[in-house]
């Protein structure tokens, strides 16, 4: 190949850069490829690279001359300290209004960090989310590209034409807005993608456990779950995993049941609380994960603490089966409704404008979240670019309110009959606390003042107005400085 022919360079050749390098190259782009250890560049030559137009890089610097002007790097290495330092070995070989993308997992704060840095060298950053795993990456990932606006026309091309589509041909990336805007969504996604597999586990421990269903019978009905509004990636994946035999018989009932994370969902979690949002569902499924890694602690306090059995008809099972499947419905929707939630107060926050439709329309399919009723949600944001909440949509209130009551009593079962639903329940929970006008935080607030002066706002007064009491007779009128987390 000619010396500045290649469209963009890959550096990082774990199994998610293959992919993209090979995905791009069948839609007709010249990729180099690089990695830290060089010899992994020659084995891929040698191996699923053979025979198409991918090279290689053996150096940085080959690396370089061999793109096309503006030159476009995309990193696909672990999050972190490696993309500061991969960036650092960049600078100096490049030149005003070339390129660096980071395509990994990386925290949206870090690329709000890098997007001003570069900005100060010159250089043009993007800072992109990739769903879809190794399948996504090789036939057609979900992608959050957000960073420096400037930089998106140039790669916007590669990106729509490698993205996964709608079944409108819709590419599944779009632009999503200035600096750590599109990792801050695929953030988002991941810990709403906690929290639909822990609510999968949840009706999979009810349907085990409470109802004595096996391996084949579990498979069966996630397939024909699958069939209706939950049909997903992940209730597909479900069934076929209950339905998996290697030559040893059923591989799910080998698996320790000890879950491990690479911290998205966490991440998630704090940026809620550190922007004042409820996102309970998700944090439950964050918790989840930790307990399920105490494993010792739960087997010492199983034999301590003995649970009463089921004592089940078969009359029980099928109207039992209905509201499980109700009640994962509902508790999805939560699940998305408060992610929406934290990223409209990101959006606000940091000044992104985000585009809620458009990021249904890009987790519409390639992503682990991939789902019939996001089209739902998308409509929803189109019909009304102003929604509050999920919940005031047409489609999704009729609903909830056709699956509240199996919600509550698939909750009442779990808790009665000792099986553990904290997403299932927080879900509900938080249903219950939006929908009520008046909470009991009215005497929340005269506890913190009574212990603390920090002072309260009056049902018959204008809000920001505040007041103390002195409510032992004994304080002063001197109150605190009020604030809100």
């Amino acid at each position: 190949m000619e010396t500045g022919q290649a469209d963009i360079a890959v550096i990082g050749l774990a199994v998610m850069g293959q992919n993209l390098i090979l995905n791009m190259n069948d839609h007709g782009f010249k990729v180099i490829a690089y990695n830290r250890t060089v010899s992994k560049v020659d084995d891929f030559l040698q191996g699923s690279a053979k025979g198409t137009n991918i090279i290689g890089a053996h150096s940085l610097e080959e690396m370089i001359n061999s793109l096309k002007a503006p030159r476009k790097i995309m990193l696909m290495v672990k999050a972190g300290e490696v993309v500061d330092t991969f960036i650092e070995h960049l600078i100096p070989l490049l030149t005003t209004n070339d390129i660096i993308i980071d395509g990994g997992n990386s925290n949206y704060t870090d690329t709000q960090r890098r997007t001003e840095y570069l900005q100060s060298k010159g250089i043009k950053y993007i800072g992109t989310g990739v769903s879809g795993g190794e399948e996504g990456a090789r036939s057609g990932p979900s992608m959050m590209p957000g960073g420096m606006p400037e930089a998106w026309p140039e790669v916007k091309q590669v990106f729509q034409a490698i993205a996964a589509k709608t079944p409108a041909g819709e590419p599944c990336c779009e632009w999503v807005g200035n600096g750590g805007a599109g990792h801050f969504v695929k953030m988002v996604h991941n810990g709403i993608e906690y929290g639909d597999m822990q609510l999968i586990c949840e009706a999979y421990q009810l349907m085990s456990d409470l109802l004595g269903l096996d391996n084949a019978t579990l498979a069966n009905t996630f397939s024909q779950w699958n069939k209706t509004e939950l049909d997903s990636y992940l209730i597909e994946i479900t069934a076929n995993i209950f339905a998996f035999k290697d030559e040893e018989g059923e591989v799910i009932d080998r698996i320790l049941d000890t879950a491990g994370q690479k911290g998205t969902g966490k991440w998630t979690g704090i940026n809620a609380l550190d922007l004042g949002i409820p996102l309970t569902l998700i944090a439950e499924s964050v918790f989840a994960r930790c307990l399920s890694s105490q494993k010792q602690t739960r087997a010492n306090a199983s034999k301590l603490y003995k649970k009463q059995t089921a004592k089940l008809t078969d009359d029980d099972i099928s109207p039992i089966l209905d509201d499980i499947k109700n009640a994962l419905l509902f508790s999805k929707i939560i699940s998305y409704a408060q992610g929406f939630m934290l990223m409209k107060e990101a959006s606000q926050q940091f000044s992104w404008d985000l585009n809620y439709g458009n990021i249904a329309l890009m987790w519409r399919e390639g992503c682990i979240i991939r789902s019939v009723f996001l089209e739902n949600i998308k409509t929803a944001f189109v019909n009304n670019e102003q929604l509050e909440n999920l919940l005031f949509d047409d489609y999704f209130k009729s609903v909830l309110e056709k699956t509240i009551n199996s919600a509550r009593r698939i909750s009442a079962l779990a808790i009665t009959h000792g099986i553990p639903a904290p997403s299932m329940t927080a879900a509900v929970s938080f249903f219950d606390g939006i929908t009520s006008h008046r909470s009991p935080a009215n005497l929340l607030q005269a506890q913190r003042d009574y212990f603390g002066a920090h002072t309260y706002e009056r049902v018959d007064r204008d809000r920001n107005e505040f007041f103390h009491s002195n409510w032992t007779g004994r304080g002063g009128s001197t109150s605190s400085t009020n604030y809100n987390v």
